[in-house]
């Protein structure tokens, strides 16, 4: 009996011990901020000769009659183009934490002013990208009213660029106006678009990689997994020579690799021949999926090799699609942009939070001073 009664007394301390403790914790819980109102009052006087009248003026960027402060308008932009919330979830964020009662036509209005502040920015990043010795590019497709247009991004480990355009091809890039002026290698998916240019090419091998496995795996092709390993075997002597100080791969070292590579193409064509086109009909004849990689491969030959040529080069494109990711994200989470200007706001402010966020840069308070009229100045090196 003893010992029973020992147990529940030792239980009941337990449970006197945890209700403590969440008693404790909910006590610490903060209320809500309260806001901190200021009331600017401008005198004006009468000119007892002129009757004509003159008013103080305001203090900049006081403009409105009732306004928000710029903490409280950078954290609505944050939590919009950052953290990529719905308006009306941002909406209840405010009034929950701060109490706040922001209306929807505010939003938009905070969002539209941070993106004019940053529009020389952005074409301060366009300029320095143009002038990047390897850039990234990728593109995806986003909903603006219902209809669908491109989101273009072009990058570096320290810049980002993002444009929403109508067209995927080469009337956008033409807008944008970064490969006009471009003469480094630009690493992409092999988009037709792209080649118009005379910046140098380089492919992402991971997605030649993904149709080598299905051409193995599915269809059980013997030379596309050869293909596979010889190109993973140049990315770990790139990877090595990198790490190792090298500035490129001895000739003796390429060479037998890009031999290697046509061998596997001759061995490709040898299995898969080009088909005819029947007679009677016009156009191409539809090819197998293993002759359309070929014939890719045997073109694009210095564009998929690229990175073996220049050790700056990357293998993959993972850093464009990385950037391009998270303007997905905002798709399935928000759903369609309202208007054209909307998302070209979103773009603009997108672009260059990820900006201060590769460079380590504080974001928040980089946005405060955005409203403010004084926006935080990245680094425009695009190493």
């Amino acid at each position: 009996m003893s010992n029973s009664c020992s147990f529940f007394q030792g239980r009941l301390g337990q449970i006197l011990t945890w209700l403590k403790v969440i008693t404790f914790e909910l006590l610490l819980t903060p209320a809500p901020p309260p806001l901190q109102v200021t009331q600017y009052e401008a005198e004006w006087k009468l000119c007892p000769h002129c009757q004509r009248s003159t008013c103080a003026p305001f203090p900049e960027g006081v403009s409105a009659p009732v306004q928000y402060g710029p903490r409280v308008a950078a954290l609505a932009v944050y939590l919009t183009t950052q953290q990529l919330l719905p308006r009306r979830r941002t909406r209840e964020v405010l009034a929950d934490l701060l109490g706040v009662s922001l209306s929807e036509g505010t939003l938009t209005a905070l969002i539209k002013r941070a993106a004019g502040r940053l529009l020389p920015i952005e074409e301060q990043i366009k300029t320095a990208l143009s002038r990047a010795k390897v850039i990234h590019q990728d593109e995806t497709g986003l909903y603006v009213m219902g209809k669908r247009v491109w989101m273009h991004v072009t990058s570096t480990h320290t810049l980002t660029h993002y444009q929403v355009h109508r067209s995927r091809g080469h009337q956008a890039l033409d807008e944008i106006g970064i490969l006009a002026h471009f003469h480094g290698t630009s690493v992409h998916d092999a988009w037709a678009a792209y080649f118009r240019y005379e910046c140098i090419p380089s492919l992402c091998c991971v997605h030649i990689l993904r149709e080598l496995k299905f051409l193995s795996h599915e269809l059980g092709l013997g030379w596309p997994a050869k293909m596979a390993g010889l190109l993973l075997k140049m990315k770990q002597a790139t990877e090595t020579a990198r790490a190792q100080g090298q500035s490129s791969l001895s000739a003796p070292e390429v060479q037998a690799f890009q031999a290697a590579f046509l061998r596997l193409l001759d061995e490709g064509d040898h299995l898969h021949p080009r088909a005819p086109t029947a007679a009677g009909k016009r156009g191409k004849a539809k090819q197998h999926p293993a002759r359309n990689l070929l014939d890719r491969l045997r073109k694009r030959q210095d564009a998929v090799l690229a990175f073996l040529y220049d050790l700056a080069v990357p293998f993959d494109n993972n850093l464009a699609e990385r950037d391009v990711r998270m303007v997905k994200v905002q798709q399935k989470v928000s759903g369609t942009f309202r208007s054209d200007d909307g998302a070209i706001s979103f773009a603009r402010i997108r672009g260059y939070v990820s900006t201060l966020r590769k460079q380590g840069q504080p974001i928040y308070s980089a946005l405060e001073a955005t409203l403010r009229g004084q926006p935080l100045l990245p680094s425009f090196s695009a190493t």
